[in-house]
């Protein structure tokens, strides 16, 4: 497979996986009561918010993906 391709499927599997921590922990805010707190829900999204931050800026200096020259 083209690695561009792998790095646009691994982008958002994480991009995805932090969209389902924040829904759990929408869940367990509306419903109150949950043997596991909130707050690891939203510090996984957090920690995977940055590991896609790391990833793309990795990904800036290796050369995969280029920024566009021109913003419009």
């Amino acid at each position: 497979m083209n690695t561009l391709l792998v790095f646009k499927l691994v982008l958002v599997l994480l991009l995805l996986f932090i969209l389902f921590n924040l829904a759990r922990a929408l869940f367990i805010l509306v419903k109150g009561e949950s043997k596991v707190p909130m707050s690891q829900y939203l510090g996984r999204r957090v920690i995977f918010s940055v590991l896609v931050v790391l990833l793309l800026l990795g990904a800036l200096a290796t050369g995969v993906i280029t920024p566009n020259s021109r913003p419009y």
